[in-house]
């Protein structure tokens, strides 16, 4: 919640890039962000906040206390004591986690990006229940709800796989090799140091963006299915995934298509993760959770 908060006006600007809103495709980040505020007024920057906070707190919390879950099956089952092994347990445990999550709160990630869509004027929907319901009853019940769900998963396995194995590893290098640098002594944790707060913001940040890179075509089709039904022009990319991302692809390239909005996710990807891992191992630290380098 602390994260998705932080950077909810670049969520936003991202989904009406991602989607190709006609009233800000034509602009960039900033400009974009200071067009919202003029046109629509300071708090349409967090449009689609509230939607946002109702699916975050179960998302997070489901994904950060099934990574330490799948963690330790993983642990007992591939062990550690390979590169090989190591990599299998951070990055599948990280994967699964994150496929746990979005799958038990996808519906309120699609409510969340219509509204976030709509700008002044053209409002379709008038909140979160009525969202819900328009969807439900207009575009064929709970199967339009999870449009554009296959890309999310097959895009989450990679996302959220690289970001949890990222931060991980990053973490335990500056244990091992910068202790004196990047740790401090802490008794009531069992290893003994903890990373200080500078060093979770870095390691969290190169985590995101690594994890960004490697998924964000499929965050594009998800985005682009979910809002397919927002008008007719866009009804085509309702039907699949390839077929969305073939067609992104045909009409807007790779750099304008496939990797619309990529510098924003740049700018919202490093705090949004810097603020978002710090979090949760601030909240290890304090309730006694954390044993240190794993």
């Amino acid at each position: 919640m602390c994260s998705k908060t932080t950077v909810a006006p670049l969520d936003r600007i991202k989904i009406l890039f991602q989607a190709h809103n006609n009233h800000y495709k034509a602009l960039g980040v900033w400009s974009g962000l200071n067009a919202i505020r003029k046109n629509e007024g300071f708090f349409a920057l967090y449009k689609g906040n509230g939607a946002q906070m109702v699916r975050i707190f179960p998302y997070a919390a489901i994904q950060f206390t099934a990574f330490e879950q799948y963690k330790k099956t993983f642990k007992t089952f591939l062990g550690t004591d390979t590169v090989l092994g190591t990599f299998a347990v951070k990055f599948g445990a990280g994967a699964c986690a994150g496929t746990t999550a979005v799958t038990a709160t996808y519906p309120l990630d699609t409510v969340r990006a219509r509204l976030a869509f709509q700008v002044k004027g053209e409002h379709k929907y008038t909140g979160i229940i009525h969202a819900f319901k328009t969807i439900y009853k207009t575009e064929g019940g709970l199967l339009a709800l999870y449009r554009g769900f296959i890309p999310t998963v097959c895009g989450i396995f990679p996302y959220a796989g690289c970001s949890f194995y990222s931060f991980e590893t990053l973490k335990n290098l500056c244990m091992v090799y910068l202790p004196s640098y990047t740790c401090e002594e802490c008794a009531e944790n069992t290893g003994g140091l903890v990373l200080i707060l500078p060093a979770k913001l870095v390691c969290g940040g190169v985590a995101g963006a690594v994890a960004q890179i490697v998924s964000y075509p499929l965050d594009v089709t998800r985005r682009r299915m979910q809002l397919a039904m927002m008008n007719p022009e866009t009804a085509k990319f309702a039907q699949s995934m390839l077929g969305t991302l073939a067609m992104t692809y045909k009409e807007n390239g790779i750099v304008r298509g496939l990797y619309r909005g990529m510098s924003t996710n740049f700018y919202r990807a490093g705090p949004m993760f810097a603020v978002s891992f710090s979090t949760f191992e601030l909240m290890k630290q304090v309730l006694g959770l954390d044993t240190g380098s794993s």
